[in-house]
């Protein structure tokens, strides 16, 4: 194992912030929305080749968590980080089952898809709630993760540091978003891509050839650095092989399975393909490069387990996610050589580019439901104008990354690692089943549809707030207070199934009180999900009276 230190580099590694932060903020100008359409600034005029958007979807998926978190998992549990990584990459197979009757049977939003069968205020007050309840928690873990990475990459360590690095992401953050609507983040995210993909290339085959490309060398090495050798390729080092632990395991595994591609940037994404077809396609591609992305994860887990160990690892961040930047500086002699010093430059700004691109992705997911499903549909009733709904969409990319920054930097010091399981759980909880029912169930009706919403998002953070994430552990966001009751860290094993009875018992119960879905409501839901709505539908929201 290598001494590893992150003490070096640091004006390397500020000039190609700087440089990149100035570079691609001006491309989000150049290619920003050119004009006051709605179309414009959520679906930059579904532009985008299905091999374009697909790499756009690609980077929408690949969060800081995804980089850093599974490369840790994998570095400190072996086997369990292993089958994290495989079921990141079947969570995509979701998305490509739902990508084309999505992108069929909605326009822009959330919204668009839950008003198919459920028309009114109420089914678009729901999607901005669930929309807000997804990507605010995701928000704020990946600004507080980011602003501490990026002090730490800078060479300071103070919480004003790491609270002014908050500030500045979320500031960057919002002016992406602004300036480059779905068109600019698009960008962001396929630059991303690239440049994370080919960043993990190259650790990747620098790992390799320390191991003189011998894999089986690599697995007895990360074997031996994890101080756990006979257990490092079986499961249960992340949660143990109790019932509980295992229990855990399956709920982990449900949740990103059901809930990662369920987010409402990724259904805004898909929304931006031109066609059903397209989207289905897109899709298609991003799980090859999630796939590719994702094998090399787990090869630079096993390499950090190898040449880092598992006690710096922890000692740094017991979650893990200081791996991937302790291996870069631990390869080629470490930061104070040219070449170790240009390996860990790449990785930081991949990092760095990482979290711009996914919060701005949020931001603009979570301004869109305020804007288009609460303001434009709910309170307006479609009667606002474009150029007014673009206005009110700016103004809450404002609002949300205000929100944002503000509760990331209160969430300084405390443990909120947890918020990412719980936007994913809610995602599973709330959205899919939604999503599902309205796509597929013609009997699916506007009671249902509540029932589903709001019974799997309360019974998801219910079960989170009192559970060992949230108190009673060593681990937990209140560490010496206990009240918890419900004893797994993700509630996705028990919100999901609920979410779904929740959802079919709404609509049996509201149909023996005489609620049912008109026939003509219902026609025309078959034939959007089906032909879409390039097969002469309005490509309108159901309902907009513009």
């Amino acid at each position: 194992m290598t001494p590893v230190s992150l003490d070096a580099g640091t004006p390397a590694v500020l000039i190609a912030f700087l440089v990149f932060v100035g570079g691609s903020l001006l491309l989000c100008v150049l290619v920003g929305p050119e004009g006051d359409q709605v179309s414009d600034f959520y679906t930059a005029n579904r532009s985008l080749t299905p091999f374009q958007n697909g790499l756009a979807l690609s980077g929408d998926y690949i969060s800081a968590a995804t980089l850093l978190g599974t490369t840790g998992i994998v570095a400190l549990a072996g086997y369990d980080g292993f089958t994290l990584a495989f079921s990141t990459v079947l969570g995509l197979g979701v998305l490509l089952l739902l990508a084309q009757p999505m992108r069929n049977a909605g326009c822009y939003t959330l919204g668009d898809i839950l008003e198919l069968r459920a028309r009114g205020a109420a089914p678009r007050i729901a999607a901005a709630v669930v929309t807000l309840a997804v990507s605010l928690p995701f928000l704020v873990v990946q600004l507080s993760g980011a602003g501490s990475a990026t002090a730490l990459l800078l060479g300071y360590t103070s919480d004003g540091a790491q609270q002014f690095c908050i500030a500045l992401i979320g500031v960057l953050m919002v002016c992406y978003t602004l300036f480059g609507g779905m068109k600019g983040t698009g960008l962001m995210q396929i630059v991303k891509v690239v440049l994370t993909l080919g960043t993990v290339v190259a650790v990747v085959l620098s790992v390799l050839s320390r191991f003189h490309w011998d894999l089986d060398a690599l697995l007895t090495a990360a074997g031996a650095g994890s101080g756990r050798p006979g257990a490092y390729l079986h499961p249960g080092l992340q949660f143990g092989n109790t019932v509980e632990g295992r229990l855990n395991f399956i709920g982990l595994q449900l949740t990103v399975v059901l809930g990662a591609a369920c987010m409402p940037h990724m259904i805004m994404r898909v929304s931006a393909a031109p066609t059903g077809a397209s989207a289905r396609r897109s899709a298609r591609y991003a799980v090859a490069i999630v796939g590719a992305f994702l094998l090399g994860v787990v090869l630079l887990g096993l390499g950090a387990a190898a040449i880092v160990g598992d006690q710096l690892i922890a000692a740094v961040n017991p979650n893990g996610q200081a791996s991937l930047m302790l291996l870069a500086a631990g390869l080629h002699g470490g930061i104070t050589t040219t070449a170790g010093s240009a390996l860990f430059t790449v990785v930081a700004c991949a990092v760095f580019v990482t979290v711009l691109a996914v919060v701005a992705g949020i931001t603009l997911a979570a301004a869109a439901g305020l804007a288009h499903d609460l303001f434009a549909n709910a309170v307006r009733r479609g009667r606002m104008s474009q150029a007014v709904e673009v206005r009110t969409v700016r103004w809450s990319v404002v609002a949300v990354g205000g929100v944002g920054i503000l509760l990331a930097i209160a969430a300084q010091g405390y443990n909120v690692q947890f918020l990412s399981s719980l936007a994913v759980a809610v995602a599973a909880s709330a959205v899919l089943p939604a999503l599902v029912y309205s796509l597929f169930w013609k009997r699916y009706n506007r009671t249902g549809l509540l029932w589903t919403v709001y019974g799997g998002l309360l019974v998801a953070f219910g079960l989170q707030f009192f559970s060992p994430t949230v108190s009673g552990s060593a681990f937990a966001l209140f560490p010496h207070t206990d009240f918890h009751w419900f004893p797994l860290q993700t509630p996705g094993l028990v919100s999901v199934p609920a979410a779904f009875l929740l959802g079919w018992y709404g609509t049996v119960r509201a149909e023996r009180a005489g609620e049912s879905v008109p026939p003509d409501v219902a026609t025309e839901a078959e034939a959007r999900v089906l032909l879409g709505t390039e097969a002469g539908q309005s490509n309108e929201p159901v309902g907009s009276m513009r």
